[in-house]
């Protein structure tokens, strides 16, 4: 055999050691190195530090750009819709067109007494709309106002036009909304929860620019914890149910009164003679009555000895007649007796 193959086959069991795979990153090992090293991370987190603060400040101006676009819209909405009609004019009512959740929900009382207005004298302030440059004017303000001209026969309306884009038409009317001292708590939820959709301001935000009170919209967002079917009824209705009422509804329906609220409410919306009050009542759980404990009496002849009933683990044995007392101290030191005997037994 030569040299070579013996060679080989000693060492055909051996296996080439294979290389480490870094795991660590590579570290400079002169102090030169290492504080360059630092210095590298440290400028890493100052960038890192300066983006974060740049996307905050543009956060915050876009933030305060919306803010004051809400106001400026809100402005001139109400500066329009507070004008005198000398100064609009006559727009035919079929041109208009109305955006889904914009309109202002009255109760059956102010629509009527908004209709007999409206059927005897000239209409005080114009209508607010946004033409739309096709024929047709997109409705802001005033939808009840049309609503009656059309049931009334009539074919114009006073109306000015708003200047604005669509998002600041429809964020200034829904904040208007939001503040009209008469909507009811579950229109201004409404309107609330579609200015947070429309802006993309916080809950915070729209606190501060409305004035409102944190304990204010506590309240008005208790209709967000109220189950969607009970939601669907209120809307119907929506002066019928405060935002006190809807807090302690929808403590309940969290408990788990769901079936309870939802009926409770479906009655205040059809029943204009019950009551808040009385419909929280309703939706509370009943409290179970005890059950009252079954009494046997004890005769002798004619002649009662005792009764005797059992409840919530006690017994209760009542003597009668003049002796009843000492009868009963009589029977409690052998009930006692008793228990020593044979219930003590053992232990």
């Amino acid at each position: 055999m030569s040299m070579a193959k013996r060679m080989a086959e000693r060492t055909s069991n051996i296996q080439a050691e294979s290389p480490k795979r870094a795991t660590v990153a590579d570290v400079p090992r002169t102090s030169t190195g290492r504080l360059l090293d630092v210095q590298l991370r440290v400028n890493e987190a100052i960038d890192r530090a300066e983006s974060a603060e740049a996307k905050a400040a543009n956060a915050e101006a876009a933030r305060h750009a919306v803010e004051q676009s809400l106001a400026d819209a809100r402005k001139q909405l109400e500066a329009l819709a507070t004008s005198s009609s000398s100064t609009a004019t006559d727009i035919d009512i079929n041109t208009f067109i109305e955006v889904e959740g914009r309109r202002r929900t009255l109760s059956t009382e102010e629509y009527t007494e908004l209709r007999a207005n409206l059927s005897a004298s000239e209409l005080m302030h114009p209508i607010v709309y946004r033409p739309l440059g096709d024929g047709q004017n997109e409705l802001i303000s005033g939808h009840n106002r049309v609503s009656i001209y059309r049931e009334l026969g009539r074919d114009r309306i006073k109306a000015v036009p708003f200047t604005g884009s669509k998002t600041e038409a429809e964020m200034g009317a829904a904040f208007s909304n939001l503040l009209a001292p008469s909507l009811p708590d579950f229109e201004k939820y409404r309107q609330f929860v579609r200015m947070q959709e429309l802006s993309g301001l916080s809950q915070t935000d729209i606190i501060r620019v409305s004035g409102l009170t944190q304990g204010h919209v506590a309240r008005i967002f208790s209709f967000a914890n109220l189950p969607t079917e009970a939601k669907e009824l209120i809307a119907k209705n929506p002066h019928r149910l405060g935002g006190n009422a809807a807090q302690k509804l929808a403590m309940l329906s969290e408990q788990g009164h769901v079936a309870l609220v939802v009926n409770a409410i479906k009655k205040l919306v059809e029943d204009s003679t019950l009551t808040q009050e009385k419909a929280v009542a309703l939706a509370s759980p009943k409290a179970q009555k005890r059950p009252v404990p079954q009494v046997q009496t004890f005769n002798r002849g004619k002649r009662k000895i005792c009764d005797m009933s059992v409840r919530s683990g006690v017994i209760a044995l009542r003597f009668s007649g003049k002796q009843g007392e000492a009868v009963a101290s009589e029977w409690s030191e052998k009930i006692a007796d008793y228990i020593r005997t044979h219930l003590l037994v053992g232990e």
